[in-house]
C-alpha cells in the first residue's frame, strides 16, 4: 500500500510573527513597569518602534488590552493603565488569594536547590536596588515569585497571577518610586525562612505580606 505524500507545509505568515513578537516584547516591557501609569501610546508608535506595518501593531494592542494590560477607548486612544485606589485594592486582593496558595502548593517540592536558587535571585534584588534600577528591581522581584510558584505545578493558577503582574505593571514602577527602598527583601527572607522550615502557615503569611504590603500603603489602606 502506498503511503501517502505528507501534506504540504505552509510558510510562516510574516504579519502573523511580527504580531507575535511585538505582543511578547511589550508584554515584558508592561510586566516589569518599563512604561509610568497613564502614558499614551500610538499605533504608528508602536509600528515605528518595531519596524512592523499598523497591522501587527494594531493586533498585539487588542490582545493586550483583553488582558487589562492596555487601555483601548472606543475612539481608539491607547494607554498603560492608570489604576483607581479601588482596582489597585481588587489586585491586591486577588494576589493575596493567588499566591499564597502557589506557595503553599510548591512547599511539599521545595528542596535545597530551589531554596539556594531563590537565596541567588533575593542577592540580585539587593543589588539592583542599590543601582536604583526600578525594572531590574521589577523583574527580579518577579523571576523569584515566579521561580517558586512554578514548583507549585499548577499551571492555570499562576497564568492568572501572571495576568494580575502584567495589569499592575506601571502602577509597581509608581509603587517602587514613591515608597522607601532600603529593605524590599526583608518579606522574601520571611518567604525563605519559612520554606526551609517547612512551615505552610508562615509561608502563606509571609507571600501575603509580600505580595499586598506595598499596593495597599500606596492607595493608603
Amino acid at each position: 500500500m502506498d503511503t501517502p505524500p505528507p501534506a504540504p507545509t505552509q510558510p510562516p505568515d510574516p504579519q502573523s510573527s511580527a504580531h507575535e513578537r511585538v505582543y511578547r516584547t511589550l508584554r515584558a516591557r508592561l510586566m516589569a513597569g518599563e512604561m509610568e501609569p497613564g502614558v499614551a501610546l500610538t499605533l504608528r508608535g508602536i509600528g515605528k518602534d518595531f519596524g512592523v506595518s499598523m497591522t501587527p501593531a494594531r493586533e498585539a494592542v487588542r490582545r493586550l488590552a483583553a488582558e487589562g494590560a492596555l487601555t483601548l477607548s472606543s475612539s481608539g486612544r491607547v494607554t498603560t493603565p492608570d489604576l483607581t485606589p479601588e482596582r489597585i485594592e481588587e489586585l491586591a486582593a486577588l494576589r493575596a488569594l493567588l499566591e499564597p496558595e502557589l506557595a503553599a502548593r510548591a512547599l511539599p517540592r521545595a528542596h535545597l536547590a530551589l531554596i539556594e536558587r531563590l537565596r541567588t535571585i533575593n542577592s540580585r534584588v539587593a543589588e539592583v536596588v542599590a543601582k536604583h534600577d526600578v525594572t531590574g528591581y521589577i523583574r527580579s522581584n518577579l523571576e523569584f515569585h515566579r521561580t517558586l510558584y512554578l514548583r507549585a505545578q499548577a499551571p492555570a493558577m499562576l497564568a492568572m497571577a501572571e495576568t494580575v503582574w502584567l495589569q499592575l505593571g506601571p502602577t509597581m514602577r509608581a509603587l517602587y518610586m514613591s515608597r522607601d527602598r532600603s529593605d524590599l527583601q526583608k518579606h522574601h527572607r520571611a518567604i525563605l525562612a519559612a520554606l526551609a522550615a517547612g512551615d505552610e502557615p508562615g509561608l502563606r503569611l509571609a507571600v501575603r505580606t509580600d505580595v499586598t504590603q506595598g499596593l495597599r500603603m500606596l492607595v493608603g489602606l
